[in-house]
């Protein structure tokens, strides 16, 4: 189980929580496990969330493992110019 903080207006797509405990190996199961629970995060996922893990960002790699322990925020992703 990993704890998982959400950043920003994350937190409102999981009914106002900012900290979310989660049953997940990877970025991936992570993100399905959230859409299973909290269906409003689905258009947020396909948006794209970046993943914070013990301060590295990753953006596209789902398949990164979430080790036990590690802090882990889920920040929406910025774009600009």
């Amino acid at each position: 189980m990993v704890e998982v903080t959400l950043w920003g207006s994350l937190g409102a797509a999981a009914g106002g929580q900012s900290k979310l405990d989660i049953e997940a190996k990877d970025i991936r199961e992570l993100f399905r496990k959230l859409a299973e629970q909290y269906p409003a995060f689905e258009p947020l996922i396909d948006r794209g969330i970046a993943v914070a893990i013990d301060g590295t960002i990753y953006r596209d790699t789902w398949s990164k493992e979430l080790p036990p322990g590690a802090e882990i925020f889920l920040l929406p992703r910025l774009a600009g110019g």
